[in-house]
Formats: structure tokens, sequence, C-alpha cells
């Protein structure tokens, strides 16, 4: 998989991408990660990529041209199953969605900034706009780092269980039971005596009760 991100702060990356799952998976060649400066594509002598709206008001917008000129250059080296804008007023990110995106062979990624981009390239460019949240970042990176480790952590391959990440949290539509570890008493507080029975039907069925409880006590409208 091939994941192509624009951003102005390609610095923020460094961090989220050079270490645990995303890191294994580049190292493993089951991911592809490139990051692209903007102001890379713009022909002002500055490296403005923003400008005042039209419409006037507080905030900048950034501007069409060097957008376009980026996603243009990256489309003439491959086709782009999705060209994603994270944006606050995008389709919520989910699991569902998470498992969909890992299943593609090259994405793009931009990140918003300001108050946004030019209308137009939503409009004509832009296949798919995603938000991790009801609430407003001061720009799309962090959403871009989620986005992109939530999908990777799922390509066949990168986490060495991959049972593991089938039974995650929202994957059946339910949060995950409660887990434990050694030792099987700290401080008098014990480990659930069906986890230590041995009885692997019991065991599964108590994870599922779990998970129903866990999850109409925790996020009643996923029951829904």
């Amino acid at each position: 998989m091939r994941i192509d991100i624009i951003t102005i702060f390609p610095e923020m990356f460094e961090g989220p991408f050079d270490h645990s799952i995303v890191k294994r998976a580049k190292e493993k060649k089951l991911v592809e990660i490139n990051l692209h400066q903007l102001r890379d594509y713009t022909k002002d002598k500055h490296k403005k990529v923003d400008d005042y709206a039209f419409s006037g008001g507080a905030g900048m917008v950034m501007m069409i041209e060097p957008i376009v000129a980026c996603i243009e250059e990256l489309q003439k080296e491959r086709d782009y199953d999705q060209i994603i804008y994270t944006s606050p007023d995008g389709e919520l990110f989910n699991q569902p969605m998470a498992n969909s995106l890992s299943l593609l062979n090259n994405v793009i990624i931009l990140c918003g900034h300001y108050k946004g981009i030019d209308e137009r390239i939503r409009e004509h460019i832009i296949t798919k706009e995603i938000s991790i949240g009801n609430y407003v970042l001061s720009g799309g990176e962090l959403a871009a780092a989620v986005i992109t480790d939530g999908l990777v952590r799922l390509i066949p391959g990168v986490i060495g269980n991959e049972v593991s990440a089938l039974s995650d949290s929202f994957q059946n539509n339910m949060v995950a039971p409660p887990v434990y570890t050694k030792p099987r008493e700290f401080q008098g507080w014990k480990v659930p005596d069906i986890l230590l029975s041995g009885n692997q039907h019991k065991i599964e069925e108590w994870k599922y009760e779990q998970s129903v409880k866990r999850t109409e006590e925790r996020r009643p409208e996923m029951m829904e």
C-alpha cells in the first residue's frame, strides 16, 4: 500500500511514523508513506500557499493552484483509489472505514489548514472527506496520522497476530471486553475465575457478555 500525504508541516509526522506499528510496516515494505511539502508546488516567491477569502472575514484559505499541481504530479505516476481531505465536517472516521481503506492500494491524504481549502478542490478533486471527531485541530496533520495508523495496522502481515486486530474494539460494533494478565491476584484484586477455568467456550461467552455490558454502559449509542 502507498500513502501520499500533502502537508505544509511534514516534520509533524516524524514521531508517529518512526515508531511502533507504522515503523514496522514500513520496514516490512508493507506500506510506503511519502510526505509532500505543499510549498514546493507554489509559484509564489515567498512560498505562500494561502490567501484571503473573496468574501472577506477572518482567516486564510489554502489556494487551489499548489494543491492541484501536487496532486496532478502524483497522478502522473499512478492511479489513486481515494483522494482524502481531513476536514471537521467530513465523514466520521470509524473502524469499518479503517477496514475499507486498508484494502486500497494508493491513497492521497490532503491536510487542511487555516479556514480550509478552496471549495473547488472539494467539489472536483477530493473523493472522500474524513473527520476524526467533532472538534477543530490546528491542522489536518494529526488527523492524517490517526487515519494512517488506523488503517496501516490492519494490513495483513503488519501485526504478528492478525486475529488480535480483528478482536479490537469496534470490529463487531462493540467495545472490547476487559483483559487481565499476571499476577492472578494483586493487593486483593483477583482475576475473574472464569478466565482461569480453561473452558474456552465459557470464556468466549463471558467475553461477549462483558462486551455487551461495557458497550451499553460506556457507548450506548452503538447499541442502536
